[in-house]
């Protein structure tokens, strides 16, 4: 596939829709992780605009910054702390529609006011989080965890 994305307008609906299979030509017969990672980023911050997206990956029982699109971010995460921590740490989908509000929220960048944390779960462990983050406060929802979560399915973790 040609590394161009067919950015669209619409529902938050069709937008995941007409990116879905994009992600999936992108990503189809490239086996190396953290290309794939790295394209997923790409394309969900070019099609979305979030603050931020990116992925942690579960390394000596740590998140540890991988690759990402947007300000720097935290580098290290403990099992349980924030949000991505707790995702981590209760294998599920977190959406936190205010920060500022989420007990123990790890601020990487002042400007983050929602967010969605994605587990990656193989084998029973967790093995990486995606997480997003909004400067609009209430911004991701349950259309997010689903696209996101099918998302996070096309990509090979092994």
């Amino acid at each position: 596939m040609a590394e161009d994305l067919n950015v669209i307008q619409g529902t938050k609906e069709e937008q995941y829709k007409s990116l879905l299979p994009q992600i999936k030509a992108l990503i189809e017969g490239e086996t190396y992780l953290i290309a794939n990672l790295a394209n997923v980023a790409a394309a969900l911050k070019q099609q979305f605009n979030w603050l931020w997206i990116g992925f942690y990956l579960v390394k000596n029982n740590e998140l540890v910054v991988g690759p990402f699109q947007g300000p720097v971010a935290c580098t290290r995460i403990k099992k349980g702390r924030g949000v991505c921590g707790t995702s981590w740490a209760e294998f599920k989908t977190i959406i936190v529609d205010d920060v500022e509000r989420f007990p123990g929220h790890i601020a990487c960048s002042s400007l983050s006011r929602s967010e969605i944390v994605v587990p990656v779960i193989k084998n029973n462990e967790v093995v990486a989080v995606l997480d997003a983050d909004s400067e609009l406060l209430n911004h991701f929802n349950k259309t997010d965890q689903q696209y996101l979560e099918a998302i996070l399915s096309e990509i090979n973790f092994d």
